[in-house]
């Protein structure tokens, strides 16, 4: 769940915008056949297996439109749920509820379907010491929601931002002239607090990583034989990571070469949604 100063300083601009970019003067649909207030009520119902995610973001989307508009949870962040569950219900004024509604289902709909997918995987690493990454591929304007939702189904998040950590990609060595090079410049620019992440593509790169003294190196798009000889290399010497095209049916195998994090950029960019329904609104 969101503290109220990420709510307020973080997450209400990006929820405001979403309700601007649907609604950019009217409700046309709603003032034609609803010209004034009228109380009603509406489930919030969920249309297949899952975890739910976005509870907040869902309730926060109607609250914005209107502050006297009341929705009953039945579910947290992290539940289990059954197609046909009952998750909440809204109360309030109708047209509130039908002018909110898409905007707050696009948000639930999405962070569920990121959880539960990311709940999956998750479920392959159980028992062994790998941790379950997500990348920086998100939606634009997006990111805030979507790492949550990978937390919340049992993943990490790795850096969130390009401020947070040092992360040498390969077009970074290629600009600075090599691996040892940018490993060099990162140490003395960056403060002692960051970590130097480099990205490594085969076992020569791996060797000048150690030798240049990475904190983590991570193995990616590497033939597996190749990463296991690589870990021997590294002996303890840097944390692992392993990324590139890790898939559902692969990343078990991926853990088994003890890596330290397995980090995947599907979990946000490739996750389906959660299929769920705001249904049976009426009056009262």
């Amino acid at each position: 769940m969101f503290d109220q100063v990420t709510m307020k300083l973080n997450v209400d601009p990006l929820i405001l915008g979403a309700l601007k970019e649907d609604i950019t003067s009217e409700d046309v649909s709603t003032n034609s056949v609803m010209p004034h207030p009228q109380a009603g009520e509406a489930e919030l119902i969920c249309k297949e297996d899952g975890i739910i995610c976005g509870i907040q973001v869902f309730s926060r989307v109607f609250e914005l439109l209107d502050e006297k508009i009341e929705i009953e949870c039945y579910v947290k962040d992290g539940d289990a749920v059954k197609n046909g569950q009952l998750l909440a219900k809204v109360s309030g004024d109708i047209r509130t509820i039908l002018c909110g509604e898409r905007t707050a289902l696009n948000y639930m709909q999405r962070m569920s379907g990121i959880a539960t997918y990311t709940h999956s995987v998750a479920a392959l690493l159980a028992g062994s010491r790998t941790k379950l990454l997500d990348t920086r591929k998100t939606s634009p304007n997006n990111r805030i929601f979507e790492k949550y939702s990978v937390r919340v189904g049992g993943g990490n998040n790795h850096r969130y931002n390009l401020t947070d950590g040092v992360m040498l990609k390969d077009n970074h060595i290629g600009a600075a002239g090599g691996v040892k090079k940018a490993i060099r410049m990162a140490k003395e620019y960056a403060p002692f607090v960051r970590k130097i992440e480099v990205e490594v593509e085969n076992l020569t790169m791996v060797r000048e990583a150690v030798e240049a003294g990475a904190d983590i190196i991570m193995l990616d798009n590497m033939g597996h034989e190749e990463m296991r000889e690589a870990m021997q290399i590294i002996a303890g010497h840097a944390e692992v990571e392993v990324s590139g095209n890790v898939t559902k049916e692969n990343i078990a195998r991926l853990a088994d070469l003890g890596v330290d994090y397995i980090s995947s950029g599907a979990l946000t960019h490739s996750a389906p949604i959660l299929d769920i329904s705001l249904k049976n609104l009426h009056a009262v």
